[in-house]
């Protein structure tokens, strides 16, 4: 059961193709796992298609027809299906990654401490962003932090807590400067979250905080 979900504002932002691509790719790839936010996500397109018929006519370019049938009669690109695999590090076993992935690519995974591991996403639309795919080992915990800025973190796999709650696979968080967090995972396993960090993490030990810097947190 997938109990942590995007607030309004971003599944409207989605909708209306308003989010920066780092954010999209989170909220996204929420939505792909989670028939609540899929039903929620569709009432608000259907929304903006109302008012959209409510607008004044538009005056097309004179190249308008010739342009769409110019795209219409493109290469396909590859499937994200078939191509998101072979760009990003290795998964689990029996774990896929959200097809929200497809145009991305990502470094293989690196040593950030004992059994914890990063990878750095470049999103296409908006390289500058700061995505990261984490990989916690059971029984690991992150160092206390805080953010100077929005961080979303969508659960790919796994379980941890943060001492404000439980957190599953599919379960999405959004944090900001009044959040004083350490995520633990549980026993029972590894963690993969897909986070993205929206301005800097503010470790509290010397050594995090290097660490986050190296990182580009």
């Amino acid at each position: 059961m997938i109990h942590h979900h995007p607030a309004d504002d971003l599944l409207l932002g989605l909708a209306a193709g308003d989010l920066t691509g780092g954010v999209s790719v989170l909220t996204a790839s929420h939505v792909e796992t989670c028939t609540y936010c899929r039903e929620r996500l569709r009432t608000l397109e259907i929304a903006g298609g109302l008012l959209l018929e409510d607008l004044a006519p538009a005056t097309l370019s004179a190249d308008a027809l010739a342009r769409t049938m110019a795209a219409i009669d493109a290469p396909l690109p590859p499937s994200a299906a078939a191509t998101t695999g072979a760009r990003l590090p290795p998964p689990p076993e029996g774990m896929k990654w959200p097809q929200a992935l497809g145009d991305c690519t990502a470094t293989a995974w690196r040593w950030i401490g004992p059994g914890m591991r990063w990878s750095r996403v470049t999103v296409p639309s908006d390289p500058a962003a700061k995505v990261f795919l984490l990989r916690i080992g059971a029984g690991r915990k992150l160092a206390m932090h805080t953010h100077a800025g929005m961080e979303l973190t969508q659960v790919l796999y796994g379980r941890f807590h943060d001492g404000r709650d439980l957190f599953g696979e599919g379960d999405f968080d959004e944090t900001d400067s009044t959040v004083h967090h350490q995520p633990e995972v549980l026993a029972s396993g590894e963690c993969i979250c897909l986070a993205y960090v929206g301005g800097e993490m503010v470790f509290k030990g010397m050594l995090a905080r290097t660490l986050g810097a190296l990182m580009g947190m």
